[in-house]
């Protein structure tokens, strides 16, 4: 792997070149050192690379990442993955709020806690996190997959689309329009599926499902404390 220090060349300078690679290059793996807490580390990556992060990050770390491996090596601040496209984001550690924020689609992996939010306003993102999740998390989510290995916050799936939630532990409340749905083969697969991809060993017979009950598509005055 080719070593960027962040402290001597700076964020710009190693942004700016790992944006720049040709789409043919043969300078695939990279790792940055001396990370420093810094925000908007990698971010924008529109190519097939594998970044190695030693160190913890700031915000945005691997935001509007597309087709590149980014693995941080520590804990991650607000927006990790932020409206990623594609690809993969690995947090070895712990993640802030708002992990995976408009995600578009590629998976995200947080093998810690994730605060509040995560999944927030999700757009077809994969997120599996293997510890637990603040409150408000999937808040608004449209598409893609969640799925918390330890527990869930208050209020989660608030004013929920057609996101599919899976829960191994507790729950501390559902959100406006979000219920618990039946766990079927499908999704068991599906389940399966992404937890492989983790790499985490988590038993998909354990978890829940939950989703939009579909009540708050369309304006109901019967329904109006709840909107």
């Amino acid at each position: 792997m080719a070593e960027l220090d962040l402290k001597e060349l700076g964020l710009r300078a190693i942004n700016s070149k790992l944006n720049m690679l040709d789409a043919a290059t043969k300078e695939r793996d990279w790792v940055i050192t001396n990370t420093m807490g810094q925000h908007a580390i990698a971010c924008g990556l529109q190519g097939p690379l594998n970044v190695q992060i030693n160190g913890h990050v700031g915000f945005y770390c691997g935001g509007m990442n597309k087709e590149a491996e980014i693995t941080i090596n520590g804990h991650a601040g607000v927006g990790v993955a932020e409206n990623m496209m594609s690809g993969l984001v690995r947090v070895k550690g712990n993640a802030s709020q708002s992990a995976g924020a408009t995600g578009h689609g590629g998976l995200l992996v947080i093998e810690g806690d994730a605060s509040s939010r995560c999944g927030i306003s999700m757009k077809g993102i994969d997120i599996v996190v293997g510890g637990s999740v603040g409150h408000m998390s999937a808040f608004m989510a449209q598409l893609g997959q969640l799925v918390v290995c330890g527990d869930a916050g208050e209020a989660l799936g608030d004013s929920i689309y057609e996101a599919k939630l899976y829960v191994r532990g507790n729950v501390a409340s559902l959100g406006a329009d979000c219920i618990e749905k039946e766990m079927k083969p499908d999704h068991l697969a599906e389940l399966a599926e992404l937890l492989l991809q983790a790499e985490n060993d988590a038993d998909p017979k354990d978890f829940r499902r939950y989703g939009s009950a579909r009540k708050l598509y369309n304006f109901d005055v019967d329904h109006a404390d709840a909107y």
